[in-house]
C-alpha cells in the first residue's frame, strides 16, 4: 500500500467516525454500538498512521518503504517508547 492509498483509507475512516457520531446523535445506533464501532475504526487508524511512520523512517534511512508492514492493532496500541 502506498502513501496515497493509505491517506485515502485514513480519510475514509475519519468520515466513518463522523458518520457514527451523527448516527448516534440521530438515535440510529446506541451509544454501545457507536463505542464498539469507533474502537474498531480507531484501531485501524492507529495501524495506518503507524504504517506511514514506518514508511517514512525506511525512506529516511535509505531503505525501501514498500518493505514496511502493517502491524497488529495490539502491537501498535501497546507500543511504548
Amino acid at each position: 500500500m502506498d502513501e496515497t492509498s493509505i491517506h485515502q483509507h485514513i480519510t475514509d475512516l475519519v468520515a466513518t467516525e463522523r458518520s457514527l457520531r451523527d448516527q448516534l446523535g440521530r438515535g440510529e445506533i446506541t451509544a454501545e454500538e457507536e463505542h464498539q464501532r469507533l474502537a474498531q475504526v480507531e484501531g485501524e487508524l492507529d495501524r495506518l498512521w503507524d504504517l506511514l511512520r514506518q514508511r517514512a523512517a525506511k525512506r529516511e534511512f535509505g531503505e525501501d518503504p514498500d518493505d514496511a508492514r502493517e502491524r497488529s492493532a495490539d502491537t501498535v496500541e501497546h507500543y511504548r517508547n
